[in-house]
């Protein structure tokens, strides 16, 4: 049983809960890193300032909606949208409505922090999400402190 503390509540996940969402994840999810340099305002005065900014995102697209409502409720962020898609398939029928649970910035280091430890297929991306937020440092995970190479280690995982 993990205990995680997310927008000031506690909430209780199964172990099962997880290594289920890590595996739907795995199947039907996409993690997205973009860097790049934008303009930005600046803080003071006029004109714009050039930052190395860095776009994290992370969604999973499926047309079961109850399964993205549960994913939703079991993770406590994110958000879950509609995804219509246009036109039809060769066959003449209409495609069926997709809904997609999606998680930005934070939220998916959040995330990535509680499916490190299932993931199979995605693991390097939630490693380069990880590492990003981390440093390397030692951070709180699950109330423990955690040094994430040694956990690689320990689970054998390279």
């Amino acid at each position: 049983m993990t205990t995680m503390g997310r927008n000031k509540f506690y909430m209780k996940m199964k172990d099962n809960e997880l290594a289920y969402i890590a595996g739907l994840f795995d199947g039907e999810g996409s993690i997205h890193i973009k860097r790049a340099p934008e303009k930005k305002k600046k803080h003071k005065g006029r004109g714009h300032r050039i930052s190395n900014s860095m776009r994290i995102s992370m969604e999973i697209t499926m047309t079961d909606q109850s399964v993205l409502i549960w994913v939703h409720e079991i993770l406590g962020c994110g958000t879950l949208t509609k995804k219509p898609r246009k036109g039809r398939r060769v066959d003449g029928t209409k495609y069926l409505m997709q809904y997609r649970w999606r998680c930005t910035f934070r939220d998916a280091f959040y995330v990535c922090c509680l499916l490190f430890p299932y993931a199979h297929t995605k693991l390097f991306k939630i490693q380069e999400v990880i590492n990003h937020y981390t440093k390397g440092d030692h951070k709180i995970m699950n109330e423990k402190v955690v040094n994430l190479q040694d956990y690689r280690e320990l689970m054998s995982i390279e």
